[in-house]
Order: C-alpha cells, then sequence, then structure tokens
C-alpha cells in the first residue's frame, strides 16, 4: 500500500507568517503532523492555494514533506470567506497534480471546510478516500457571530454534505465530537477524537528571569500574557476590563499582549488594536497594557516563560493551541469554558476554567493564581506533565496513523482483499497496544499496587461492566476469585457486579437497571475496597451511580475506559483510558490489562514490609506459594 498521503489546507499554509487575521492554529495543525507523519515513515504533499505569483509550485520544506501551490483564484492573499467560490478550480489543478504523479495517494486528509469540499469532488474523481479535521463549524460560529459571518451561506450545508462522504472525521475534542453528531447529526462511527498537540522541543520550561530579560520585561511585578490573532471573538476586551478590576487589589499586575497582523511599530494600522488601545485608556490602564505586535515562533517560547499566568478567553474555540504551549512552559493557564479549552486546561489543576465575556470571574481566577506562590507552583508542574502526557504531536501523528490505517485500505485494489484487511486489523492493534505502552505504564502500576494493598488488607475488590466489559468483568473475578499463575493459592475476594443473573433482572425491572450495580455496591461494599468499573464509553449511566455510591462509603475506584474517558474519568481515582475510539481495540486492551493486574496482584501478594504481620487469607496464601517454590524464606508468614 502507497505511505503518501495529501494534507488539504486551502487557505493556511505552514510557509505562512503566524499572526495574522487568517494564520494561526490550522497553520501548525498542517505543518507539525505533516512533520510527525514523515517521521514515521510517510511521504506528505500538503496542497495549499497559491498566494503569491513568485511562489515556487513545489517547495520541499522537510525530509519527506513538500507544499505543492495550487492554482485557484487570483495569486494574491485573499480573506477565507471569499475563497470558497475557486474551490471547483483548486480542485481541478489538484486533480491534475495527482494524476501526474507515478504512484496513487493513500489518502486525503482535508483541513477546514472548503478542504473537505475538494477532497469530497475528487474522491468521486479518483476514488481515493479521505479524512476531514473541520477546525471550526458553521452552525457553531454562526451562533456566535451571527450577522458578522462573512462565510457563504451554503457553508453549513456543505459541511453536511461532507460528513456524508468522508471516511473518517477527526473531532478535535469532546465538545467538537458534540457538535458534529448533535448539530449535523454526523455519523458516529465515523468519528475520531484526536486532539491537537505542541512540539517539546519548541516549547519547555525556561528560567523567567532570563526570559524576562531577553525580552527587556519587568524584572519584578505580576505578568499576565494573552497570545494569539487580534479579532473580537478571541475576547482580548474581556481580558483587558479584567486587569483594570484586578489592579484594585494587585496594582503591580500588568497586561502583555501579542499578536496581530503587523510587527509592534505597525500596529497603528490594525482595526482591532486601536480598538483596544482605546479601551484600556478608557479604562486608565494603558500604562500597564502593553501590545508586542507579531513575533517570530521562536520568540513565542519567551513570552510564555516570562509570565505568570496565561489568559485565553475566546467566545468559542474549536481547540485552542496557545494554552497546550503555555503550559508546556510551565505557565498556568485562565481558559474561557468553551470547546477545546475545557479539554485541555485541567480545571483547578493546570490552571481554572471561567464563562467567556466575564471579566468579573477572570479576575477573581487569575488573582487568585498571581497571588498565591504554592498554588502557582503546583500548577506549573501539573501543566508540564499534562500536555507532555496527553498532548504531543507525535502523540497525535501516532493516533492519526492508526485512522489512516484503517481507511488507507479501502482503495479499490484493496476491495474485497481479505487478507490486507486481516493484516490492518493486526497493524491498528498493534498501534494500540504500543500507545498504550506509552501512555499507560503509571495507571497500571499504580492499579496493580492498589489492588494489591487491598487484599494484604483484608478488603475486596467489586467489578463492574456491561455487554463485552461485562464478560471481561466476569473473566478478572474469576482469574482472581480463582488462580492466575501462582498454583494453589488461597481464593481472592473477588465479586463481579453481574454474575447473579436473578437479582440482575430482578432489580432491573422493579427498580431502574441505572441502580442495579450501584444497589450491590451498597450491600457489599466496604470502606477501603476497591470498585473496578469496565466501560469503552466512559458514559454509561449503571457505571455512573455504582461509583458515586462507591466514592460515599469510601472506597476506591478503579476504570478501565476508552475514547476520551466520557463521565467516568472524572470519577475515578486511578483512570487507565486506552488511546483509542475503537471499540474492539479498547476491549482487547481491557483484557490485556486485566491479564497484567493478575499478575501484579500475585506477584505483590507475599511482598509486605518488615515486621507487618499478614491477614490470615495471606498466611494461607504464602504457605501455599512457599510449597510450590514460589516464595523465598524472606517472604515467610511470621
Amino acid at each position: 500500500m502507497s505511505r503518501t498521503i495529501a494534507l488539504i489546507s486551502e487557505h493556511a499554509s505552514p510557509l505562512a507568517v503566524l499572526g495574522g487575521v487568517d494564520s494561526g492554529g490550522q497553520n501548525i495543525y498542517v505543518g507539525e503532523l505533516a512533520r510527525q507523519l514523515a517521521s514515521l515513515g510517510y511521504s506528505v504533499d500538503i496542497f495549499t492555494r497559491r498566494d503569491e505569483v513568485k511562489l515556487p509550485a513545489e517547495v520541499h520544506w522537510l525530509s519527506g514533506v513538500r507544499v505543492v501551490h495550487v492554482d485557484a483564484g487570483p495569486a494574491e492573499p485573499l480573506p477565507k470567506e471569499e475563497l470558497f467560490q475557486y474551490m471547483d478550480e483548486f480542485a481541478a489543478s489538484m486533480e491534475a497534480f495527482v494524476q501526474s504523479q507515478p504512484y496513487r495517494y493513500m489518502l486525503f486528509h482535508a483541513n477546514f471546510w472548503m478542504s473537505g469540499y475538494v477532497a469530497m469532488l475528487l474522491k468521486e474523481r479518483l476514488a481515493i478516500p479521505f479524512v476531514v479535521t473541520f477546525h471550526a463549524l458553521g452552525k457553531v460560529r454562526l451562533m456566535h457571530q451571527r450577522e458578522t459571518d462573512r462565510f457563504p451561506s451554503e457553508r453549513c450545508e456543505v459541511e453536511t454534505q461532507i460528513m456524508q462522504s468522508a471516511d473518517a472525521i477527526i473531532a478535535e475534542c469532546p465538545q467538537d465530537e458534540a457538535d458534529l453528531t448533535e448539530l449535523y447529526r454526523a455519523d458516529a462511527r465515523k468519528i475520531t477524537m484526536i486532539p491537537c498537540g505542541f512540539s517539546p522541543h519548541e516549547f519547555h520550561p525556561i528560567d523567567q528571569a532570563y526570559a524576562r530579560m531577553l525580552l527587556d520585561l519587568p524584572a519584578t511585578g505580576k505578568i499576565i500574557l494573552q497570545l494569539g490573532r487580534m479579532v473580537p471573538r478571541k475576547g482580548i476586551d474581556t481580558v483587558i476590563e479584567s486587569l483594570a478590576l484586578l489592579q484594585k487589589n494587585l496594582p503591580d499586575a500588568r497586561l502583555v499582549i501579542v499578536g496581530g497582523e503587523y510587527e509592534k511599530a505597525h500596529l497603528h494600522a490594525d482595526q482591532e488594536y486601536r480598538r483596544l488601545r482605546k479601551l484600556s485608556e478608557t479604562l486608565g490602564i494603558a500604562d500597564a497594557v502593553s501590545f508586542e505586535g507579531r513575533k517570530n515562533r521562536e520568540q513565542l517560547k519567551y513570552y510564555y516563560a516570562a509570565a505568570d499566568v496565561f489568559v485565553s478567553t475566546p467566545w468559542y474555540e474549536p481547540f485552542g493551541i496557545t494554552p497546550l504551549e503555555a503550559m508546556a512552559c510551565g505557565t498556568p493557564v485562565v481558559g474561557a469554558n468553551v470547546g477545546g479549552i475545557q479539554y485541555s486546561v485541567a480545571n483547578g489543576k493546570t490552571g481554572f476554567l471561567v464563562p467567556p465575556k466575564d471579566p468579573e470571574a477572570l479576575a477573581r481566577k487569575t488573582g487568585l493564581i498571581l497571588k498565591n506562590n504554592d498554588l502557582r507552583r503546583s500548577m506549573r508542574q501539573k501543566s508540564i506533565a499534562r500536555v507532555n502526557e496527553c498532548f504531543t504531536w507525535k502523540r497525535v501523528a501516532e493516533q492519526m496513523d492508526v485512522v489512516y490505517r484503517r481507511f488507507g485500505s479501502q482503495q479499490p485494489e484493496a476491495v474485497g482483499d481479505n487478507r490486507q484487511f486481516v493484516r490492518d486489523a493486526f497493524y491498528e492493534a498493534a498501534d494500540t497496544f504500543r500507545l498504550s505502552a506509552e501512555s499507560l505504564t503509571d495507571a497500571i502500576l499504580h492499579a496493580g499496587d492498589t489492588l494489591s494493598a487491598t487484599f494484604k488488607k483484608g478488603g475486596k475488590v467489586l467489578v463492574c461492566g456491561n455487554g463485552g466489559s461485562a464478560a471481561e468483568s466476569l473473566h478478572f473475578s474469576a482469574e482472581l476469585l480463582g488462580r492466575f499463575e501462582m498454583p494453589k493459592r488461597e481464593g481472592l475476594p473477588v465479586i463481579s457486579l453481574v454474575a447473579d443473573t436473578a437479582m440482575l433482572t430482578a432489580w432491573s425491572n422493579d427498580e431502574c437497571f441505572a441502580d442495579v450495580f450501584a444497589r450491590q455496591v451498597a450491600a457489599y461494599g466496604r470502606p477501603g475496597d476497591v470498585l473496578v468499573c469496565l466501560s469503552t464509553s466512559g458514559n454509561s449511566a449503571n457505571i455512573l451511580k455504582a461509583m458515586d455510591k462507591a466514592k460515599q462509603l469510601g472506597m476506591e475506584c478503579i476504570t478501565l475506559l476508552g475514547k476520551d474517558g466520557g463521565q467516568a474519568k472524572a470519577k475515578g481515582s486511578i483512570n487507565i483510558v486506552i488511546p483509542s475510539s475503537n471499540t474492539q481495540r479498547i476491549q482487547e486492551m481491557h483484557l490485556h490489562i486485566i491479564h497484567l493486574l493478575c499478575s501484579m496482584v500475585e506477584r505483590g501478594l507475599t511482598d509486605r514490609p518488615a515486621g507487618q504481620r499478614a491477614s490470615p487469607l495471606l498466611q494461607n496464601i504464602e504457605i501455599s506459594a512457599r510449597k510450590n517454590g514460589k516464595t523465598s524464606h524472606k517472604h515467610a508468614a511470621p
């Protein structure tokens, strides 16, 4: 199968200067995804519109990545709102280029709705499948922009057609996935949630004093940073209004605003800058607000590092990459509780979430961080850990690779090829195992230690799940109640909450199926016990109620989940979330992790601190283990 793919990004080229009205997160997304895909062995062509006569037809940008400039409309910069009329020309030009190549593309990955339109036309003509990331949705934009939205009226209808034609749809966060299914009735089976990312080589912690010195910023005082495109929907006016409130208690607080279409010396040409500058003057805080203008990407990490807190309060935001970059530099984020920001910022841990257009709430949360050094240090550590675990571009590309493998096999020459279908299923499973090994090891170790400690203290474990997860919960309890690898040991107190079918049917008929697990937790659970919940979605009502009851009883909750973890992730003490949206792959990994946990429990049963007396159950287990040569004398029961 060809490993050459085409990224289509009609208005956002990775070669463009960032910070302009139409240059921002999508440019970064396309460029960084291409870079990481190339490192995975793909050849990547990025197709973008020629907006300058002198641009060469092809630019070999990185090893394995070239940018192809497509003729579509006049070769000059145009607002993206005016580009749709040229997309048929874009498709025709791109089709000619694609057919001139000596290889067949594995797939197209369209970015934004107009690129999706191009990919849809090319799929009809060339029978090449396509994946689409919308980055923003017309119906969501209309809710916020209303009459100021200048995109063509047919945008939403075209987006619906694209979703019907696409082979896969990439949602960037849970809100994006919900908007796709609820506003457009997109087929949920096509949707995979893969977030945006950041580059650890580009954004990392830097000494604050050093950063301020390089930028010629005050060495003392509190600095709030706002960084990004300077357009009304980004809510920069809210940040300025919050500073006016904040200065009443923190007179040394100042705001640094980075971004815009112009460099600092020419900012006066920007209408939005003039509006914001006038606002700061009206509020009497102009001396505390610094507009830095457009900056090179290499400089951004120093601004993030120089700040005490980063603020991003747009009215709406499909994802938002700047909060990730700030957290990567160790700067807490106060963000609007919208779109991807509410997913990337862990409220109360890496920063705070506030309502958009609410300067009072923003001032309160920003002030809390600025006044509390211990809180700021804690958020710094958690921010760095969170983004490096969940949001690197390397991780994004690996997740995208799983999607590509699944849909790339649908080329005409592969239709009916069961051999290729089987091979791709193994590749996808292997990728899921590899990603899980990289991201879940610590959580699995924590879960295994917790289970072992529970049994050592004489506690018990309850397990629950639905459907295939119900079968896996029975399997888990059977391995521990019986034996896994340690022969002739005593059984461990594990109860699968689906084992009693009489109770299951009677209670769900007489009362409510949503309470069927919670009822059993209430009957069997005691403080110090553990509830293990298996769910591919994390949103099953009976699982969530069981977790609530377990928490009330003082029990630990360990979850084995998938996708984005759902609502269960917020309730679990230890969460093991499989990095996949495919139910089959999630359940396969759950079974593998169940076996790992069984091994860890048996290994940990006889490991006990010196001087601590074993419970009667563990004494019997240790005696059995010694008889079978599994325990050394130093672990003998006293």
